[in-house]
């Protein structure tokens, strides 16, 4: 999809983040937005910035919505796609982080999870699709991680959402090969939002607490969300159907490659040096 001015964007999690540089991205490049959060006071600020930026006559609409609850995410579709006059691009983008270990971690927490990071995938991309197919072309953006890639300790909740986006979003592309809608994965290494913040916790990688796991992050959070969005918007106009973000994880993808079964000692000890 090169020509994206006049196009219409559907994006969850514009709120803040990767989400909201995204959001700003579309803008620039001459989109309709369509979106949604749950935080309603980040939503409102990505909406005032966007229109800062909107080509005249390009519409922004905002609903509050919590990716995981299933009618209220069949009903924003059908009510992007009424008020813009159609979809074209949809980005799944919302997603929470879970920093804990197998043993400790609570099942709430973990279905707390997966109802954002796997099933608000699997919500956006089933209820939007009807209505990429009546558009001339449409696309599906869907976030992983690099820990859809990789498998990380205390992170196995978000590892095993992110490892299901990567299959799910891979199994998409090919059943739609034959079709006007793109498909493309992300895979975003450290990238400089609040999500390690926001998080749930009990443990971090190598036994730190919260603070020293935040602030670790920032540390090796080297990529700004401006950079993920361009090259989400990159991948989008040249039809990728993977995108890798980051140094971090561009080095990282490459272990389980080159040692598959040594690799996860190896990421451990990387991580715990930080």
């Amino acid at each position: 999809m090169r020509q994206l001015d006049g196009r219409v964007a559907a994006i969850t999690g514009a709120g803040s983040g990767i989400g909201r540089a995204t959001a700003l991205a579309l803008a620039d490049a001459g989109c309709a937005l369509a979106l949604s959060d749950v935080d309603e006071a980040g939503l409102a600020e990505t909406v005032r910035l966007a229109e800062g930026r909107a080509a005249a006559g390009r519409r922004i609409t905002q609903h509050t919505v919590d990716v995981a609850d299933k009618a209220r995410m069949a009903e924003w579709a059908d009510a992007a796609a009424a008020e813009h006059d159609g979809v074209n691009i949809v980005i799944n983008n919302a997603g929470v982080a879970l920093s804990q270990t197998v043993e400790d971690m609570a099942i709430e927490d973990v279905e707390w999870l997966f109802g954002i990071n796997w099933w608000g995938v699997v919500y956006g991309t089933r209820f939007f699709l009807p209505h990429l197919r009546k558009a001339d072309e449409g696309h599906i953006v869907n976030l992983s991680s690099l820990f859809g890639l990789i498998g990380v300790p205390t992170q196995s909740a978000y590892c095993a959402a992110k490892f299901a986006v990567r299959g799910f979003t891979e199994t998409l592309r090919i059943e739609l090969a034959d079709s006007p809608i793109g498909v493309t994965c992300v895979h975003p290494g450290g990238i400089a939002t609040e999500i390690a913040r926001r998080a749930r916790f009990s443990q971090g990688i190598g036994g730190k607490g919260r603070d020293e796991a935040v602030e670790t992050f920032d540390k090796i959070a080297r990529t700004s969300p401006e950079k993920a969005a361009a090259d989400i918007v990159a991948g989008i106009r040249k039809g990728k159907g993977r995108v890798v973000i980051g140094a971090d994880a561009k080095f990282l993808q490459l272990l389980p490659r080159l040692m598959p079964m040594r690799y996860v000692g190896l990421v451990d000890r990387i991580l715990k040096m930080a």
